[in-house]
């Protein structure tokens, strides 16, 4: 089933989770997250797949990295803008990332290879910390989210290509369900969806950077950043 085109953004906010817990501050830190993912507890991911609509057969392997790197005021989350004229996800936010290539040793690998390929980032600048749980999307593709440290003196750059634009988003931002929307919409036709309509619902979470540029983190990396709340909250 392909989806027809529409513009998340359009959709209504059906709610948001001012009633749950921001991961404390304390939790936001490196330090703490070595520990986590080093002995992690028992939590179940929230979202594990979208919801409707995915293709027939096996989804393809892929990774993504969850790169987070220390700033003067605390973690901050990087993010790509994808660009317009990509065949998949074109124009949306994401994590760097991509398929598995044969060569590829593990999901780490693949992530490091990207994130390499995409963003100029070398892997020796990374600390992988873990990975948390496959996500299947839509679109076919059964992704692992491997969560690392990024040396904040690392150098980076976007691939014109691939991804039209690199930036960072602080991680307590992210944390903070309050700033998590809940959005429906009619698979059928993109329209918003009613009470008596078919839904597909996706979280957003809308972020503006201190400069003034809007960011519209949705979908499938929104779908991850809730999956990593669920695991820092544990």
């Amino acid at each position: 089933m392909l989806l027809p085109p529409f513009d998340p953004e359009a959709i209504p906010v059906r709610s948001r989770d001012a009633a749950l817990p921001a991961v404390d501050p304390a939790r936001l830190r490196a330090d703490w997250l070595r520990a986590r993912f080093a002995r992690p507890p028992q939590w179940s991911p929230e979202v594990f797949r979208d919801t409707a609509g995915a293709p027939a057969g096996t989804p393809r392997a892929a990774s993504v990295l969850v790169g987070l790197v220390e700033r003067r005021h605390g973690l901050h989350l990087l993010l790509t803008r994808r660009n317009a004229h990509l065949q998949v996800h074109a124009g949306q936010i994401s994590f760097p990332g991509g398929s598995r290539d044969a060569g590829d040793l593990d999901a780490v690998h693949t992530a490091l290879r990207e994130a390499h390929e995409e963003i100029g980032l070398e892997p020796a600048r990374v600390e992988p910390l873990g990975a948390m749980p496959v996500y299947t999307t839509i679109t076919g593709f059964a992704i692992t989210p491997v969560v690392a440290v990024v040396d904040q003196s690392a150098l980076m750059r976007a691939e014109p290509n691939e991804v039209a634009e690199l930036f960072e988003v602080p991680l307590n931002f992210l944390m903070d369900p309050s700033n998590h929307e809940h959005r429906s919409w009619n698979p059928l036709d993109g329209t918003a969806a009613g009470p008596e309509t078919p839904r597909r619902s996706f979280y957003a979470m809308p972020w503006t950077s201190p400069q003034g540029q809007r960011y519209f983190i949705w979908g499938a990396t929104a779908a991850m950043i809730r999956n990593l709340y669920r695991l820092l909250i544990a």
